[in-house]
C-alpha cells in the first residue's frame, strides 16, 4: 500500500513516513532493525499509522449499499432534466430574457382544459413561433361520453387561451384541439 500523500515527509530522525509504513509489521514480528523500536519519532508515527490501518480496514470491510429511495431520487432528477429540455422564451423587457420549460407551459394549459366539465386533457405539444412569446399549441382531449356537450370544446379553447395569456404571458396564435378518446366517470 502506498501512502502518496506522505511521500517526501521526513521525520526529525531522518526516516520518511513511507519507510515507517512499509516496516509496520516488522516491528511487531521482531524483524525490525535497532532504529525502529527505539526511535520516539518512528514509534509515534507507527502508532498513528496502525490506527489509520485499523480504521481504513474497518471501512473497507463494511458493506454499504445505497440509502432507501436513492435510486428513485436519482431517476426523478434525470426525468426532470429530460422534461426541461425544451425551453421557450417569454416576452419581457428585462435584459437577458426569461425562459420557461415547454413542459411547465403544457401543464398550465392542460390544467385549464381539465377545468371544463366532461373534458380531460391528454397530450399537449407547444411550438414557438418567430414572434416573441407567441406559440402554437396542439392538444388532444378525452371527453366523457355522458357529460360532454359540444360547447365544451369552445370553452376549452377560451380557457386555454386565457391561461396562456394570464398565467404564462404567452399569446396563442394557433390552438388545435382533437378529441381522441371517450371515458366513463
Amino acid at each position: 500500500m502506498e501512502m502518496s500523500d506522505a511521500q517526501g515527509y521526513t521525520l526529525p530522525c531522518g526516516r520518511d513516513v513511507e519507510t515507517v509504513w512499509e516496516r509496520l509489521d516488522r516491528v511487531d514480528t521482531g524483524v525490525a532493525d535497532t532504529h525502529d523500536p527505539d526511535c520516539e519519532y518512528c514509534s509515534a508515527a507507527r502508532q498513528s499509522l496502525l490506527v489509520l490501518r485499523e480504521v481504513t480496514g474497518e471501512l473497507a470491510s463494511e458493506e454499504i449499499g445505497p440509502t432507501l429511495g436513492l435510486t428513485g431520487r436519482i431517476m426523478s432528477a434525470v426525468r426532470a432534466e429530460v422534461r426541461r429540455h425544451r425551453m421557450l422564451a417569454l416576452p419581457t423587457s428585462e435584459p437577458g430574457g426569461v425562459r420557461i420549460s415547454e413542459q411547465a407551459v403544457a401543464a398550465v394549459l392542460r390544467f385549464a382544459a381539465d377545468s371544463v366539465d366532461g373534458v380531460r386533457a391528454r397530450r399537449c405539444k407547444i411550438t414557438a413561433t418567430d414572434t416573441d412569446g407567441a406559440v402554437e399549441v396542439s392538444m388532444s382531449l378525452a371527453v366523457s361520453y355522458r357529460d360532454f356537450a359540444a360547447a365544451a370544446v369552445d370553452e376549452v379553447r377560451e380557457r386555454v387561451r386565457a391561461a396562456a395569456a394570464a398565467r404564462v404571458g404567452m399569446t396563442l396564435v394557433r390552438l388545435d384541439l382533437a378529441v381522441e378518446d371517450l371515458y366513463d366517470e
